[in-house]
């Protein structure tokens, strides 16, 4: 039976996860550098009333010049050597010099040796270790097919793989061994769940073929997924994009929770085929709704999400991603449904 006491958080996610009756959805931000920027205390006004269940509870009070390179205005190189262009502070920029970009640099290139150190206070991400009740720790964001991209370049990547070129299979080999050993190192920490991310779907289909994605990609994320399910951790993955064809795949690889655009796959259709395999980590109309529709049309947006994908035993993990051109009525409307959902 559904209990009736306020859970912690921990629980509640634990609960919305194996589909096991939490209170209510949990809640999780997703909300980019450049809305804090542009909103600023308006949205720290609505924050302050929200109980997000992963452990980020301020706004960050990171400067314009210490965001990652990829958010901060002008060009900076990141930590794997590619340089990055950015028009605004906040905004994402995009990969203007690619280390790899010529094979003939491979030889000499030096992978990066990054620490990890989980957040010592609740803020930024939520990337909190250790096991709390009031929270539940998330850590890590392992991106593999588009960290690739960013060396060598999107269609260099592509059409390398599909012309059989050896150079990329050492990349694809030695950018998993990179990964694993950065999964080491998450792992040195006591966490709930660890996320991945890579954007697999155009607006209609899937960037290349399901046999393709199967054949080359699919065993490097079950080598990698296998780390984490063995440690006794919850995997989350994002993607971006139609991924309708690979969502079974992810099912198999052990995939617990799923941060996928179900507005462009149809959210009834993925709800009914694996509603019951999967948690929802929710990805609101961010093209059409919540930034242009009305606070009213939010809410009802919210409620056909949340029946569409779960049901009063959990599935569903509570979240928009709020960017600058997000109006700030429509994330309080967010929000308060978000708080005051049932089943």
């Amino acid at each position: 039976m559904k209990t009736n006491h306020s859970m912690k958080s921990r629980e509640r996610v634990v609960r919305a996860i194996a589909h096991d009756y939490p209170d209510r959805p949990p809640i999780s931000h997703a909300i980019l550098p450049s809305a804090i920027l542009k909103h600023g205390q308006a949205l720290q006004d609505i924050l302050k009333d929200v109980h997000e269940d992963f452990g980020w509870d301020l706004l960050p009070d990171l400067k314009p010049e210490n965001y990652p390179p990829y958010y901060r205005k002008g060009r900076s190189y990141d930590g794997f050597g590619t340089l990055w262009e950015s028009s605004e502070n906040g905004e994402y920029g995009v990969p203007i010099e690619l280390p790899l970009a010529d094979w003939a640099n491979y030889d000499a290139y030096r992978w990066p040796d990054f620490e990890v150190k989980p957040a010592t206070a609740r803020m930024y991400s939520g990337h909190m270790s250790g096991r709390h009740d009031d929270y539940y720790a998330r850590g890590a964001w392992i991106q593999y097919f588009e960290e690739m991209q960013q060396l060598c370049g999107f269609e260099n990547l592509l059409a390398d793989i599909a012309g059989g070129e050896p150079m990329v299979f050492r990349l694809l080999d030695d950018m998993l061994q990179f990964n694993l050993g950065m999964l080491d190192k998450w792992l040195a920490h006591e966490y709930q769940g660890l996320h991945f991310a890579d954007d697999w779907g155009t607006q209609q289909g899937l960037i290349i073929s399901p046999e393709m994605w199967r054949k080359h990609f699919k065993p490097a994320y079950k080598a990698m997924f296998d780390k984490v399910i063995a440690a006794g951790m919850d995997v989350h993955f994002h993607s971006d994009g139609m991924i309708l064809e690979i969502i079974p795949d992810l099912i198999d690889l052990g995939v617990k929770v799923i941060n996928c655009q179900g507005n462009i796959m149809g959210n009834e259709v993925i709800g009914k085929r694996f509603g019951d395999r999967l948690c929802f980590r929710t990805d609101l109309d961010r093209q059409k709704v919540l930034t242009y529709g009305t606070p009213a049309q939010v809410r009802t947006h919210i409620h056909e999400l949340f029946h569409a994908l779960g049901s009063e035993k959990g599935g569903i993990i509570a979240c928009g991603e709020v960017g600058s051109d997000t109006p700030i009525d429509n994330i309080k409307a967010m929000y308060e449904t978000f708080m005051t959902f049932q089943f």
